[in-house]
Parts: structure tokens; sequence; C-alpha cells
């Protein structure tokens, strides 16, 4: 159910609020190209310094506008284990399909808090979720060991994998197998752990390539790894412009490029600096999206 090219939402802002109809736009837009699936509230949604009841309306909007036309996974990942339970439980009820919840971050639990951390949730929350790991915005990273226990959790059905290691993701396919659908978290990424068993791509680049994305994973899923690779190679040098900064602030340019919203995001992000700025917009010339 969950694979191909799933895309990691931008929420986009207009004075200092959530610009409903440009996430709409952005929604549909990618349905209409081809996109796998959609992630509200992810990290790219900036959902750090979204209220609570603007990460509802948003997780609402997004189901609304994609009228089960595709999969959404709603981002509802938190530090606290109590408030993680609360969101997904909102997303469940609002009609979300599953539920992506990164690794606890700031309070570095242990392998065996990490793995309690999914299984209080699973408990509370009869609901399909997908696990997010990224040690770099997290401090910690799950190992391939403890995603073999979460394999036995039935709601646990997903990995979104952002450790930049092929070592650990082969690790994980071998040890899992078919138990856990891993996913890449990063766009350069996406071919590579494919090759290893992987099934697609939470992506970044998707909020402006939606269809080029779509089109490598679902050559890849077919064993067609000559035009995945030559998708992958084309746009190596736009994922590499899209990564100069902190995510979300170059895709965030990016659209703004494209006229799809506001280069408006929240402090403490800024707007990106104009030599980066320079690289992506000629980036994104290259492939005639500007």
């Amino acid at each position: 159910m969950f694979n191909g090219a799933i895309s990691a939402l931008i929420t986009p802002f207009r004075d200092g609020m959530v610009d409903e109809t440009a996430l709409r736009d952005l929604v549909e837009w990618e349905i209409q190209s081809g996109i796998d699936g959609l992630v509200p509230c992810g990290s790219t949604g900036e959902s750090a310094t979204l209220t609570h009841a603007e990460h509802e309306r948003v997780i609402k909007l997004v189901i609304e506008q994609t009228r089960r036309r595709v999969p959404v996974i709603a981002g509802t990942g938190s530090n606290s284990t109590a408030e993680a339970i609360r969101l997904t439980t909102f997303a469940r009820e609002a009609g979300a399909d599953a539920a992506l919840l990164l690794s606890p971050y700031y309070n570095k639990p242990t392998q065996d808090g990490i793995y309690r951390h999914y299984k209080m949730i699973a408990a509370s929350v009869d609901f399909p979720l997908i696990v997010y790991n990224i040690p770099g915005r997290t401090a910690s990273n799950i190992l391939p060991e403890t995603f073999v226990r979460m394999s036995d959790i039935k709601q646990v059905v997903g990995i979104k994998e952002s450790s930049g290691s092929l070592d650990q993701c082969s690790d994980i396919v071998r040890l899992c197998g078919e138990r856990l659908t891993l996913l890449s978290g990063d766009d350069s990424l996406t071919l590579p752990l494919m090759s290893i068993g992987a099934k697609g791509v939470v992506s970044v680049a998707t909020n402006i390539v939606p269809r080029e994305m779509h089109e490598m994973a679902a050559a890849a899923l077919a064993g067609d790894f000559e035009t995945a690779r030559t998708l992958h190679f084309r746009l190596l040098p736009l994922m590499r412009a899209l990564f100069q900064e902190t995510n979300p602030i170059p895709i965030k340019q990016a659209c703004a490029f494209m006229r799809k919203c506001s280069n408006e995001m929240r402090m403490p992000l800024t707007p990106m600096s104009q030599g980066p700025a320079d690289r992506l917009y000629a980036a994104m010339k290259d492939l005639r999206l500007v």
C-alpha cells in the first residue's frame, strides 16, 4: 500500500498563517502529476512550529483535498509519547491512512525506550504506523536490531530511513525481510536503496518534480533499473541543490521560484542564502522548471 514516490509536503504560509489555498493547489497538482502518497506535517512541513490547531487543520485539509485518491500518511511524531498518541488518534479519526512518527528527539531514549515508545502508541491506537529514523534531527539512531523487535508489532508496517547508511539499510532488509516496508528518507539515495529492497521514498523533491520522482520509483519497482538510473542522474543535481541548507529552506525557495507559494517560513528558519539560491535556480532551469 505504501510504496513509490510519497511526497513530504511543505506547509505554505502567507502573512504568518497557513496558506490553505496554496496547500490545496499543491496537493491537487501532485496528485494529477502521479504522486503515490502524501505526508502532511513532517519535517518538511515545518511541524515543529505549527500550533496544535494548525497541525490538525493541515492534516484534515490534505485528507479532504485528496479524497482517497492516494494514501495520506499524517506526521504525528513527538518526543512525548502521550502527545504522539494524541496526534495519531486525531489522524486516524480524521481519515488518514497511516501515521509517520519520528523517533523521540532531544530526550535521547535508549533502544529499549525507543521500542517501548512505538509499542505504547501501537497499543493505544490501532492504526498503521511508519517509523521515521532521522538521527541528524533526533540525536539517536534506531538500530536494525530494534527494527527487528518492532517488526513483531502488528501496527508497525514500515520505516522511513534517513540515517544515510546503505549498510544499515542493508541490515534492516536482511533482518526484517518483507515484515516491514523500507522507504528511503533521502531523495538522492532512493535508487540505491530500492536496489537492495526499498519500496520507494518519502521525498522532498516531489514538491516540485512529482512526476519525475514517481516515474523513477515506478521504474525501479518494475525492475527497469536502466530507466530508473537515467532519471536518477538527471535529477541528482536538483536533489543536491535542495539540501544545500537545512530542509525545508531550499524546497520552500524552489516552490516560490515556481510561484506555488510564498517563500515564507517560521523562525528560527530563515530565507535561503543568495549563493545557494542561485545554484538552486540554475539546477531548476536545467530541468526547465523555471
